[in-house]
């Protein structure tokens, strides 16, 4: 069995992109909640690797245009609909729907696709194998 990867706040920050001022805001509001342990003069915090790619997640989805109370909905949908997504080897593929100031999250489907950009409806590819092995080349790369 594999010995699970912890990484330090610095460590997120390099392999996501991610500020560490962004990572101490989720950290404060509960959206990402890293384990913190208490040390002789303060405190260590330590992401996981499903922190990791939830982090991951987010940094993708604020990168193409949504506000954060949307990248949260997507993420409280990945982890209620699909708790498995941050597994390695993880391999479904979804859209994002943006319409109306709402997003959906529905399965990557070729055609559903298609018939939702001729409604103009908003289309955002979460495909996240694809999430993981940027993930795994920045993470070696570092």
């Amino acid at each position: 069995m594999k010995q699970e990867a912890f990484f330090s706040s610095k460590d997120i920050s390099r392999i996501t992109g991610c500020s560490l001022r962004q990572l101490q805001y989720w950290r404060d509001k509960e959206v990402v909640v890293p384990f913190i342990g208490a040390s002789g003069t303060g405190k260590t915090i330590y992401y996981s690797s499903v922190e990791l790619v939830e982090v991951s997640v987010m940094v993708y989805l604020l990168s193409v245009g949504l506000n954060l109370e949307m990248v949260q909905k997507v993420l409280g949908d990945l982890r209620t609909k699909e708790p498995d997504f941050t597994n390695i080897g993880f391999k479904k593929r979804f859209m994002v729907v943006a319409s109306d100031g709402t997003v959906n999250l529905l399965p990557y489907e070729r055609e559903g696709a298609i018939a939702l950009l001729e409604e103009g409806r908003g289309i955002i590819p979460l495909w996240i194998d694809q999430i993981q092995s940027n993930l795994m080349s920045s993470w070696i790369g570092s």
